[in-house]
């Protein structure tokens, strides 16, 4: 008979989620060796090794990215079990990992975590950034709780919610030929410089949808960061189209001009993303619960 212990399955959930056996033993505060006989003892109950070892780290095999999602679930339930048999039901403790995709990140962070983080001051919340592709990537590993992104993510495995209204606006620097224009139309877009952000990002396809609506143009660069592509802008690189809420602030001191155009549809949702095969335990089910859909104000 399989007797794995709650500190096995938690040695193999940190080395998983981190690499290394050193930075699992870090977390959970073990000495390395104590760490590394936890998961040779697990593997040696389930015989057969759940990582594969590639020059010094730890990467799953296939058993192991099988076996990964049950034990998350069995670590959740147990600590769910402590919680209920404590009668501390209502007040749920852990870790929730979230992914944001750089928009939310960057601007929407407060309306995203708010609520969630002043109702529930016992769980610790780690946040990771990046683009809409890496979010899903990172979901579909089990390493991020829930993501929230910019773009439709198409995968059998994962679930999407829409949670907020989203637009982008084309902006400018505020001397450019483009901002003196009465009235723009698709015509004056016409060989326009064009800074965009990086391949993999919602961003960036929302504005290759734009500009397919728009005669040819030149791309004179590609970003991977918001903050980045306002500052090239201003400086007189090229002009973007970048989320309304990221712009605001450079808009509002004039170092920035967003132009008319009500003939391109910027409009998008913001999507919660959840894994279908994840046990969602008390945390993550506080956490959905504050994030009701919603229009942007």
């Amino acid at each position: 008979m399989i007797n794995v212990s709650p500190r096995q399955l938690e040695v193999f959930v940190q080395i998983a989620l981190h690499g290394s056996v050193r930075a699992a033993a870090e977390r959970l505060h073990l000495t390395q060796p104590a760490a590394s006989m936890a998961l040779a003892e697990m593997e040696r109950q389930l015989d057969a090794p759940v990582f594969a070892r590639e020059r010094g780290r730890l990467r799953l095999n296939a058993r192991g990215r099988e076996l990964l999602p049950l034990a998350q679930e069995l670590l959740e339930r147990y600590a769910e079990f402590g919680r209920r048999g404590a009668g501390d039901a209502a007040m749920p403790t852990g870790e929730l990992r979230i992914g944001a995709s750089n928009t939310v990140g960057n601007y929407r962070v407060g309306e995203l975590l708010g609520a969630f983080v002043r109702s529930h001051p016992q769980v610790a919340v780690r946040l990771r950034v990046a683009n809409t592709d890496a979010i899903a990537a990172a979901m579909l590993d089990h390493s991020l709780d829930v993501g929230c992104v910019e773009g439709p993510v198409a995968h059998p495995l994962l679930e999407t919610r829409p949670w907020r209204d989203d637009a982008l606006v084309v902006c400018a620097p505020p001397d450019h030929p483009l901002t003196r224009r009465r009235s723009l139309k698709p015509a004056d877009f016409a060989g326009a410089r064009w800074v965009l952000r990086e391949p993999g990002s919602a961003t960036r396809a929302t504005s290759e949808r734009v500009l397919a609506q728009l005669p040819a143009g030149e791309t004179v660069l590609e970003l991977d960061q918001i903050e980045a592509i306002k500052q090239a802008v201003a400086a007189g690189l090229g002009i973007a189209c970048l989320p309304e809420v990221a712009v605001a602030d450079a808009v509002a001191t004039g170092r920035l001009k967003a132009l008319r155009t009500p003939f391109l549809d910027l409009r998008r949702k913001l999507w919660l993303l959840l894994h279908r095969e994840k046990y969602r335990g008390a945390v993550l089910e506080a956490f959905l619960d504050t994030v009701v859909e919603s229009p942007s104000p």
